[in-house]
């Protein structure tokens, strides 16, 4: 499955072995159910392997992400409190959880998962300039 995540596509076969081996577990979570909430501490990164999530600032709908989608990179990245709360919707949600120590060391010893998560970031950023600016 992860291969098929394009932020783990240009990763050959050890690099695939490694990155899962990275994730602690997957969990389930029930419709509604809070998986992280905003200003909270950040303690691992999250990629989404069925269901969906509603993102969320305070009650506002920021967007909604998918199978395949990732998230939580931002707070472990910049070390600040969760930006956003992250709900299970419309249907149970499961999720592959790597924990932090994990993921800092993915990105700090393969380039392309780094550049995969700029690249995200910087999608979502400019997604976010746009919904501004309308």
């Amino acid at each position: 499955m992860l291969a098929g995540v394009p932020l783990f596509a240009g990763l050959k076969g050890k690099q695939i072995k490694s990155v899962a081996s990275a994730f602690a577990r997957e969990r389930s979570y029930e419709t509604g159910e809070v998986i992280e909430k905003e200003g909270g501490s950040a303690v691992a990164f999250y990629l989404i392997t069925g269901g969906s999530v509603e993102v969320r600032k305070g009650e506002k709908l920021v967007t909604k992400l998918g199978r395949g989608q990732f998230f939580g990179e931002m707070a472990l990245i910049d070390k600040q409190p969760r930006s956003a709360t992250v709900v299970s919707a419309e249907s149970d949600t499961k999720a592959l959880v790597m924990p932090l120590w994990n993921f800092k060391a993915a990105i700090e010893t393969d380039p392309k998962i780094a550049m995969g998560v700029m690249k995200e970031l910087a999608r979502r950023l400019r997604e976010t300039t746009n919904a501004l600016t309308e």
